[in-house]
């Protein structure tokens, strides 16, 4: 299984983005799609996750912004909304079926004027 994530780039803030995270590999379904981002001298955080049956979580910080969706070919999105420079950062997609679970590249986000 591969994923392989895309949409990022330079943004203003308050700008949108929306990330793609496109799956390719012998998978019916996947139980957990996230994004996690890492910020330079950070640790890799959780950004938002989606379940097999829809039901999504999301970091505080990015409440009310950001929407997490997938699609029926295990296709992840990223909509991002009201872009602040503190959400700069690399985006990484992660999914997860029974014990095994794989990461996507990063994608980079730079939100600054």
């Amino acid at each position: 299984v591969q994923l392989q994530a895309s949409g990022g780039g330079l943004v203003q803030p308050g700008g949108s983005l929306r990330l793609s995270c496109a799956a390719s590999g012998s998978i019916f379904s996947f139980n957990v799609m996230a994004w996690h981002r890492q910020a330079p001298g950070k640790e890799r955080e959780l950004v938002a996750g989606i379940t097999s049956d829809g039901t999504t979580n999301y970091a505080d910080s990015v409440k009310g912004r950001f929407t997490i969706s997938r699609d029926a070919k295990n296709t992840l999105y990223l909509q991002m909304n009201s872009l602040k420079p503190e959400d700069t950062a690399v985006y990484y997609c992660k999914a997860r079926w029974g014990p095994s679970s794989t990461w996507g590249r990063g994608t980079q986000v730079t939100v600054s004027s």
